[in-house]
């Protein structure tokens, strides 16, 4: 049974102080089951290729979470305005643990791949639903900022230890443990939020509701095709089938917008995005997104690759930047509330990113690794400034009719935004990186061996170095040095991308002028519907 909500506390929030923090739990544990999924399985995908024979799916494991949790991410979010959120926070700690446990028993890579598509659209619902549960407990904005700080502390440990986890488990037990160890931090989320998460309803939904399933399809048909595209640019490049995929994401969003204005009960409140204060929100959610995602795929490469540092080395560097959202998160929190202009805060968070990815485009090996832990504390700061304000702004902007689908569409358009970021960043650093490796092989006459350059993962394993160096030793050519070029074309490849990343925080400092100024007012807690 779910605790019935104390209505009207004037303390800002709906439940007693002991039932919000067991609540809070709930969703912190759910939060934390979708973020190291994502950290885990990235440090045991090469083991997993290697045993299961299927590089041709390598991306795939990757893609197929991404493209089914970007389209359930506001379709789930809107069903839960409708609904209440809690049946949707069960169900998908439910689908997540079942696709976890099908992950990990995986006999082939294709099987592997559709138990991962699964796993998305649990852990879309989660995200769809987990954040706008915050909302609900908690409608004063003031009181709701501070416990936000419950989510980024979970999301922080599940960052800066997902990494190191997945490579302990993958060498001691094997690379299935990396998906069992889901599973006993999801069924302590699942009783947590089914015993202590309110079941809360907004009372004007209590009558039989229409869903928009067409709209629902539409929206799958658009993401999916944005996404298959920007995934097969940076290696196919723009062909008739990236423009192809582009050109039906088109087609689908249009029609999804046409539709969505006629539709008496839309899934995706065209309105929102007319709102003066809520399309600034989405744009800036789209452009930390990119930024986001471009600094932590490619600021490892960067110490690895082109640096050669160890794996430690690079995580030593990597972790203040994921550790620093939280605190980031935490400073903001006791920031934010008590100055004159809120929207500051956006200012300096993206001002920050700009200036972090800035720092790294003017890295070089000799850099003091004082300084690059600087320039990743700074990054992880304005992250930590953006993320819990734009979710807050845009719940307080849109209200309690729209707040789960708004909520929703922030965590679907950072994805996005992570998704044309890889894209871009990802082009980017391939066409410069490849375009200097070939220029420097024709200049030794060792152009035969560009295919066996062309992937920069032979700059990180030591192993397939030594080999390369002595086949190019037999051949007469200087291996080191071709290796030393090599790296210096990354270094220069990956500058580019992340200048593209400095840009794009650039247009979130310009585009937060557009935000109106937010005030965040006390409120108390509206009488709400609970089973």
């Amino acid at each position: 049974m779910s605790p019935t909500p104390q209505s009207g506390e004037t303390n800002g929030q709906v439940l007693p102080f002991r039932e919000s923090l067991l609540a809070m739990l709930g969703v912190a544990f759910v939060v934390m089951l979708v973020a190291l999924d994502q950290t885990v399985v990235g440090t045991a995908l090469p083991t997993v290729v290697a045993e299961l024979q299927g590089f041709e799916y390598y991306a795939w494991v990757a893609t197929a979470y991404l493209l089914t949790s970007v389209i359930t991410v506001p379709i789930f979010g809107r069903l839960g305005d409708y609904y209440g959120r809690k049946p949707f926070v069960l169900a998908s700690i439910v689908v997540f643990l079942v696709a976890s446990a099908l992950c990990g028993m995986a006999p082939s890579m294709p099987f592997l791949v559709l138990a991962r598509a699964l796993q998305g659209i649990g852990g879309g619902m989660l995200v769809g639903t987990a954040f706008a549960c915050i909302a609900d407990l908690f409608p004063d904005s003031h009181v709701r900022l501070r416990w936000q700080v419950m989510l980024s502390a979970a999301f922080g440990i599940a960052n800066a230890v997902g990494p190191s986890l997945g490579g302990v488990l993958t060498e001691w037990y094997g690379w299935r443990a990396v998906f069992y160890v889901n599973l006993p931090v999801g069924v302590l989320g699942l009783w947590f939020a089914w015993r202590y998460l309110p079941h809360l309803r907004q009372q004007a939904h209590s009558g039989p509701i229409r869903v928009d399933w067409l709209g629902a399809l539409l929206i799958a048909a658009g993401l999916g095709c944005m996404q298959l595209s920007v995934e097969l640019l940076p290696e196919r490049g723009f062909d008739a089938y990236t423009g192809g995929l582009l050109v039906l994401a088109a087609a689908a969003l249009v029609a999804l917008w046409h539709w969505e204005k006629r539709c008496a009960n839309p899934i995706l409140p065209v309105e929102m995005f007319r709102n003066p204060g809520l399309g600034p929100l989405f744009q800036l959610s789209v452009f930390a997104g990119f930024t986001m995602f471009a600094l932590l795929l490619y600021a490892p490469l960067l110490f690895q690759g082109g640096f050669g540092y160890s794996p430690k080395e690079a995580g030593l560097l990597i972790t203040p930047l994921v550790v620093c959202i939280t605190v980031g998160s935490i400073v903001n929190g006791r920031i934010v509330t008590r100055i004159r202009h809120p929207n500051a805060m956006l200012y300096a968070g993206f001002g920050m990113l700009a200036v972090a990815c800035l720092g790294l485009t003017q890295a070089t090996r000799g850099m003091p690794h004082g300084l690059l832990v600087a320039i990743m504390l700074v990054g992880g700061l304005g992250l930590g400034f953006i993320m819990p304000n734009l979710t807050v702004f845009a719940q307080q902007t849109a209200g309690r009719e729209h707040l789960g689908i708004a909520t929703a569409m922030l965590q679907s358009l950072r994805m996005v935004g992570g998704m044309v970021g890889t894209a871009i960043v990802g082009t980017l650093v391939t066409r410069s990186y490849t375009a200097g490796v070939d220029h420097a092989l024709a200049a030794a006459n060792a152009s035969r061996w560009a295919a066996r350059m062309a992937d920069p993962q032979v700059l990180i394993d030591k192993a397939a170095q030594a080999v390369l160096l002595g086949q190019l030793g037999q051949a007469g050519h200087n291996g080191a040095l071709l290796l030393e070029q090599a790296r210096m074309s990354l270094v220069t490849a990956i500058h580019l991308g992340l200048l593209a990343a400095a840009a794009a925080a650039a247009l979130g400092v310009w585009r937060a002028r557009q935000v109106p100024p937010v005030k965040l007012v006390r409120t108390a807690a509206p009488a709400m519907a609970a089973d």
